[in-house]
């Protein structure tokens, strides 16, 4: 490999590169100011170039059906109706040589040490602001700045131990930062999904190429994690939950390091100590990685209205026996007008100057820095100084280029700056690098900053050697080019030297066994059991509706279809509708179930839910009466089939199974307990004990065993009594007895032995009455007994 900073002719048949223009004065990641190609991007457009524009086409399509198949979405930040987009991805990586790397990273290793010691002063001695380096009413205003944090000090020594920066490439080909993300920076998991999905369209290049692993920083990270733990017990994730546009991020993070992914309803403050609320009972945590904004981490001490964090979690934080990663309060951190006092800083606290620089910066509360803004405003990016997003990320007034934008657009600008000085901040607008992107069969060139990320190790701050890149989607250069959306790309740090293939699961150091590992907590419990239920009911009404479609075309009688459109009108479904309403309202309360439990389910599972709530949702807008609508229920019948056995043969006989069998068995046991008391009733009309051999899915079966004959005791028999059947009532209520008798073993009191007693009790009653004494009544009762049981479970081990 030709040396560092070397650069290399076009390859030939370079089809991509025909008409790549980077534009004038600005600098290109790939193109060398000298027109060359920088030589670590040799092997990638190498062998781009000798792939037809078909085989390039398909191979990036394999990247996208990756990242959709993992179920890798993307939330718009701030968009109120929640809706999830495919992730952006740019399947051209953004290539970078390692010995560059390294400069980036010691100025950003100097720069996470200095705001650990700023968070230190802030909430600590307070000599920054006493000695006039920094203004107080920049602190003491500040929402993010907590009153309550002050004069704790967290236990691990350190305020910060995750950061994130955004850093840009400046037309002198300097590296410069944009904005600090300490609070509770998101990404980490995006870039390594990126990394996953550019494995998959160059696989080839990542087994020859040295583009250094990004499995090892999260193995540092994740024993940093560990050895925080007094006790060894294992550290959580926490999350706001689903509604979070990067929850799907924080499931994957606790999946793939092996962390419990827990919400503030999750935890509970008992006796002074965080404890986790789970199906053994109350277990104590003391590290939590938090991937929430801190100010809504306790509504007794910080923000009252609260309703995603823990009560009294401050206190446990102020007596010594939690550790936030990172400590609440970190958010002030990412204030932008900081950053006008960041370089100032430096130099006091550190004895050095800023390797790596922010952008210039200037707070307009001073009175030269205001004369400077209002000079120069055609130049900047100005807007509130206290917001920790860029101003177009807000709803906020601000300025750009010497224009007002947002609600009060059309005023003075000037006036603006005077009459609002102490609450602005005002940013040379930056001109960014360029980067390939592919499109229409060739390459372009686009604006891209870099999200990196740091986190401290055993062995001080280590940077992950990647990251992602955010594209923008025109081709204007300036920083703020950057909110017009575009996509993200995967960054490859290229070395010199053979790099060492590296997993978190074959690296030697796994972490001791805890008796909390395998603890579930009681929500998630809840969620698998009504992902259990609702699945369970989907396929019912499935079937349901099926037969019901069926016999529209066949010569029945009109009671059974009247007594059928009863039996749907049961659980909401209107048998006018094709394709109606209450079976697609049934899964998607399963997918919703799901989705709050993300990290549960293994990425073939969730992508079969996800793709049969998809397809359901665009068939049912064409589905018509009879037998087009049988005909859709039977596919939608085989995708249900197909996530249960990913499910089956995929998860763990743990805790989890456990509550999902139980609410798939108390669903399907309740659903064929009141549909036999209603087709073997004596008002029953004929053919219902068909129908019911149907339903049940025992059609071969019920031939094998009582050849074609069809009798009221050959369907109780076969669906109420038979213990071998999966579709018998019988079979899962020994299901049932043996999930609670599990249950009891691991939590077991007065409570759950009074609710394994009950299901003992509904089991060995309805043994007892036999074939002939299953009455429709008693099986009524049945149905009714095991909703009963279902609230009793719910109660003990989940409210």
């Amino acid at each position: 490999m030709s040396p560092t900073g070397a650069h290399t002719a076009f390859p030939d048949g370079g089809h991509l590169l025909e008409g790549y223009q980077p534009q004038p004065g600005v600098p290109d990641e790939m193109i060398a100011p000298d027109g060359s190609m920088r030589y670590v991007w040799a092997p990638l457009v190498t062998q781009l170039s000798m792939m037809t524009p078909e085989e390039v086409e398909g191979a990036f399509a394999h990247g996208h059906q990756h990242l959709a198949n993992s179920g890798v979405f993307f939330r718009h930040y701030g968009d109120p109706s929640g809706a999830v987009r495919d992730w952006p991805l740019n399947p051209v990586p953004v290539v970078l040589h390692e010995a560059e790397w390294r400069k980036i990273e010691e100025g950003l290793v100097q720069r996470a040490g200095l705001l650990d010691l700023v968070a230190q002063d802030l909430y600590g001695e307070n000599r920054l602001i006493a000695e006039g380096k920094l203004p107080a009413r920049l602190i003491a205003s500040n929402p993010e700045w907590l009153r309550p944090m002050v004069g704790i000090k967290p236990r691990g020594g350190h305020f910060l131990n995750f950061i994130a920066f955004e850093i840009g490439r400046g037309p002198d080909g300097r590296w410069w930062v944009l904005e600090d993300r300490v609070d509770a920076p998101s990404g980490a998991g995006f870039a390594l999904e990126n990394r996953i999905a550019t494995n998959s369209i160059f696989p080839q290049l990542h087994r020859a190429s040295r583009i250094r692993r990004l499995a090892g920083f999260f193995e540092a990270f994740r024993s940093m994690l560990d050895g925080l733990s007094a006790d060894g017990t294992q550290a959580g994730v926490l999350t706001p939950g689903p509604n979070a546009d990067t929850y799907d991020e924080h499931a994957y993070l606790a999946r793939y390091l092996g962390m419990p992914l827990l919400e503030g309803e999750d935890l509970l403050v008992d006796g002074g100590e965080l404890k986790v609320r789970t199906v053994d009972g109350l277990l104590p945590i003391n590290v939590l990685w938090r991937r929430m904004d801190g100010i809504w981490s306790d509504p007794l001490e910080l923000a009252s209205e609260s309703q995603l964090g823990t009560p009294g979690l401050v206190s446990v934080i102020r007596q010594g026996k939690l550790t936030m990663v990172n400590a609440l309060g970190s958010g002030v951190l990412e204030t932008q007008a900081l950053m006008a006092f960041l370089p100032q800083l430096s130099r006091s606290l550190t004895g050095e100057a800023l390797k790596l620089p922010n952008l210039a910066t200037w707070w307009c509360g001073q009175p030269s820095e205001l004369a400077h803004v209002r000079a120069h405003a055609d130049r900047m990016l100005i807007g509130p100084a206290l917001s920790t997003r860029m101003p177009y990320e807000t709803d906020a007034t601000y300025a750009l280029g010497g224009r007002l934008r947002g609600p009060d657009h059309g005023g003075d600008l000037d006036r603006w700056l005077v009459e609002n000085a102490d609450g602005l901040v005002a940013k040379e607008l930056a001109t960014l690098s360029t980067t390939p992107v592919y499109q229409a069969g060739g390459f372009v060139p686009r604006p891209m900053s870099l999200r990196v990320f740091l986190a401290r190790t055993e062995n001080g701050w280590q940077m992950m050697p990647g990251g992602f890149a955010r594209i923008s989607g025109s081709s204007d250069p300036t920083a703020v080019s950057m909110r017009n959306g575009g996509t993200v790309s995967d960054v490859w740090v290229v070395s010199d030297t053979p790099v060492a293939a590296q997993t978190l699961i074959a690296s030697g150091n796994m972490r001791p066994a805890s008796a909390h590992i395998n603890a579930l907590p009681a929500q998630a419990a809840d969620n698998l059991f009504w992902v259990g239920r609702y699945t369970e009911r989907t396929e019912h009404l499935l079937r349901m509706v099926r037969a019901y479609n069926i016999r529209l075309d066949e010569p029945v009688s009109k009671a059974l279809m009247k007594q059928l459109r009863k039996q749907l009108a049961f659980y909401g479904v209107k048998p006018a509708q094709p394709f109606p309403k209450a079976v697609l309202a049934a899964l998607d309360s399963a997918v919703n179930a799901a989705s709050q439990i993300r990290d549960r389910f293994n990425v073939d599972a969730w992508a079969a839910l996800m793709d049969m709530q998809k397809s359901t949702h665009r068939i049912s807008r064409r589905t018509k009466r009879g037998a087009d609508a049988a005909s859709v229920m039977s596919v939608m019948l085989r995708k249900s089939a197909g996530f249960s056995g990913l499910v089956h043969d995929n998860m763990a006989r743990s805790s989890s199974w456990n509550f999902l069998m139980l609410g798939r068995s108390l669903e399907r046991a309740s659903n064929m307990a009141s549909l036999l008391a209603v087709v073997t009733s004596k008002k029953a009309p004929e053919g219902g004990l068909d129908l019911a051999i149907e339903v049940g899915d025992s059609i071969i079966l019920h031939h094998q065993k009582y050849a074609l004959f069809t009798s009221r005791e050959s369907v109780i028999d076969l669906l109420a009594c038979d213990p071998t059947n999966p579709r018998s009532i019988a079979f899962h209520l020994d299901v049932i007895c043996k999930g609670i008798q599990r249950l009891s073993q691991l939590h077991s009191d007065q409570r759950t032995d009074e609710l394994l007693q009950k299901a003992t009790d509904i089991r060995e009653g309805f043994a007892a009455r036999g074939v002939m004494g299953l009455s429709s009544k008693a099986l009524w009762q049945v149905s009714s007994d095991l909703l009963d049981l279902s609230t009793m479970l719910n109660t003990i081990f989940i409210h």
